[in-house]
């Protein structure tokens, strides 16, 4: 064993210029993560000095298996925290051999929105608060739980220390340094309501990065449970009853609302995410109506209201925003499942481009 962790541990860049890149892409049910490794002649700087490649679309529901290859286009490169030195984790999208984005391929259109010259000059800032919870392997219960029963009720979990409150903290904080590693914009951790249930956030990112990074430190999360033997879920109520439920509260602001005046900015952006609720929750998540209830820190997911530090509103304005007038707010709709290029874009879109009829 220590033979091959110091394998594993080797320091390529003291004996080769070439470098190892993990090329990133999501599967054919729009939350698996896949990944292969390829070897590159020398360190790059930028996603365009790196090839394109391909897979087996059959494999992973996204092709029929007659004509199963899919191209992934690098997107976003960050250091990979797990082979460390010059290698890289490499974010990637995916299309046909004739260069048409594949169904599954969401990024595609979140970048000709946010490449809008209009979203553009609004420099979009996104924050976005991942929960998910940590399951034992061979039980699919909740990590710290009773296998087959239940821990006290909720109150003493929530940003909590120790043993009978805080299950799985290493995972947590080895996910936080390799996210910093990496170069993504984590902003921070917290235990959460659930025992069992945990929280990282990621920004203030501009525009298309912030979803780039939720994904790679979503795929980070997966290769650090992976080695722990925990599995880990993004299921939006995984446990039913008087349980939280997980979701990706989504901070948002745009220049105008940054700057003085940006609260009747805000208030307007906010109306207009009213009239198109129902397309939003459409988008916000599979399973969303398990956790949008009323109950748990949620609003109905038939019901739209928003309120400054209602925890219990579809949107919330902080204090400091309705204050200072001006800052941002937050979408506490999408569950912990959405896909961020889906939620990032369609809150930039509503907000800057679409025009009520």
């Amino acid at each position: 064993m220590a033979l091959l962790n110091d394998l594993l541990n080797l320091n390529l860049s003291d004996h080769t210029e070439k470098i190892i890149a993990e090329y990133i892409w999501i599967g054919g049910s729009g939350m698996d993560m896949r990944s292969k490794a390829r070897t590159i002649s020398k360190p790059v700087s930028s996603p365009s000095e790196l090839p394109k490649w391909n897979y087996d679309g059959s494999s992973t529901g996204q092709a029929p298996g007659e004509d199963s290859e899919v191209i992934i286009y690098p997107q976003a490169i960050f250091k990979d925290p797990f082979r460390g030195g010059n290698n890289i984790l490499v974010m990637c999208d995916c299309y046909t051999p004739q260069g048409e984005p594949i169904p599954t391929n969401k990024r595609h259109n979140a970048a000709k929105i946010f490449s809008n010259p209009e979203v553009a000059a609004e420099e979009p800032w996104y924050g976005i608060e991942q929960e998910y919870t940590l399951l034992q392997k061979d039980v699919n219960w909740p990590l710290g739980w009773p296998v087959g029963g239940f821990p006290g009720p909720q109150g003493p979990y929530y940003c909590a220390a120790g043993a009978d409150k805080a299950f799985g903290r290493d995972i947590v904080d080895a996910h936080y340094k390799a996210c910093l590693y990496a170069g993504i914009n984590i902003s921070g951790i917290n235990g959460e309501v659930m025992p069992g249930q945990w929280e990282f956030q990621v920004g203030p990112s501009v525009g298309i990065a912030a979803a780039d990074q939720v994904w790679v430190a979503r795929y980070i999360l997966e290769r650090i449970t992976e080695k722990a033997g925990v599995v880990l879920s993004f299921d939006p109520k995984p446990i039913m009853g008087d349980w939280n439920g997980a979701g990706a509260h989504t901070n948002y602001s745009t220049k105008s609302m940054r700057e003085e005046g940006g609260y009747e900015i805000i208030k307007k952006a906010i109306e207009k995410l009213g009239l198109r609720h129902k397309e939003h929750i459409a988008a916000y998540g599979e399973g969303n109506e398990r956790r949008l209830t009323g109950r748990h820190e949620t609003a109905d997911i038939n019901t739209f209201k928003w309120g400054v530090a209602n925890r219990g509103a579809s949107i919330r304005v902080g204090r400091d925003t309705e204050k200072e007038g001006k800052g941002y707010f937050e979408d506490r709709r999408p569950a912990s499942n959405m896909d961020p290029y889906v939620v990032t874009s369609m809150i930039a879109e509503t907000t800057l481009l679409w025009k009520p009829t």
